[in-house]
């Protein structure tokens, strides 16, 4: 894609949000884009919002389960920007009409205590996070999960899409990270009451920790790495659970804690 292509891209995604109306698929107006693309069309999008005054404060991975992969028939995580305004309070209330098709995943958050070099190991992250943390992420699509023409969406899509973060939920429950056998960390995820989903942190890669060593990578491939303060979101252990207005939704991870959110 050239650059005034992203730039278009970046900016109906940016405008989607704004007015709660979805856009057409980035990858359908721009045949031949590549992995490359879709994160250069985020990465516009991210500053776009930052030059509006957002400041970052973490990142976060998807598609690390094996059933996520295959259903995009790819074979490796994606990521995306956690920016301040996406941060909602324990037991709090997302305002109506704030997200256009809301979805919530259960999560394993990540809160860094020091930087993180690109090369680090496991061990080196494991030494490097402060806490770790019961989470909900909230999922969004700015963009249209089918098109006019029957066309679904696509990995570059949801990449460009920031990896359709919306929001996030942190948990009051803090475990430093050695102390907690982490593939084994599981929740059960109700809607209004009911059990939707259950799963545990083996789900994520095999283990959260390697799902951030992921993640890791991948920034310092692009020049960009971990800092401290930061919040990573370890990735998904459950299958996205719609959230229509007026539910509420919350995850118990037993002696991990809990953490709810509830839609107007």
């Amino acid at each position: 894609m050239t650059d005034a292509q992203v730039q278009a891209a970046a900016a109906a995604l940016v405008e989607a949000e704004k007015t709660g109306r979805q856009c057409g698929l980035v990858s359908a107006a721009n045949p031949g884009m590549t992995m490359e693309d879709a994160y250069a069309v985020q990465a516009a999008v991210v500053a776009a919002k930052q030059a509006e005054g957002l400041d970052r404060i973490g990142w976060k991975i998807g598609l690390t389960s094996r059933a996520m992969q295959q259903a995009l028939n790819i074979d490796i995580p994606d990521s995306g920007v956690l920016l301040d305004d996406m941060l909602f309070e324990d037991g709090g209330t997302v305002p109506a009409g704030r997200f256009i098709q809301p979805r919530i995943e259960c999560e394993i958050a990540f809160i860094m205590g020091a930087d993180v070099a690109p090369d680090a190991s496991e061990a080196d992250i494991i030494a490097a996070t402060e806490w770790v943390a019961p989470s909900l992420e909230i999922l969004d699509t700015r963009i249209k999960r089918v098109d006019e023409e029957g066309r679904t969406r696509v990995i570059f899509d949801t990449i460009s899409d920031n990896a359709a973060n919306a929001g996030l939920v942190l948990g009051p429950q803090r475990f430093r990270p050695a102390e907690v056998d982490l593939p084994r960390v599981g929740a059960a995820v109700l809607r209004d009451g009911e059990v939707e989903e259950t799963g545990l942190g083996a789900g994520v890669l095999g283990d959260p920790v390697r799902s951030v060593a992921w993640l890791v990578r991948r920034l310092g491939e692009h020049g960009m790495s971990v800092k401290a303060g930061e919040v990573l979101l370890s990735g998904s252990f459950i299958r996205p659970v719609e959230c229509p207005p007026g539910c509420k939704v919350e995850a118990d991870f037993g002696a991990f804690g809990a953490v709810s959110i509830r839609f107007a």
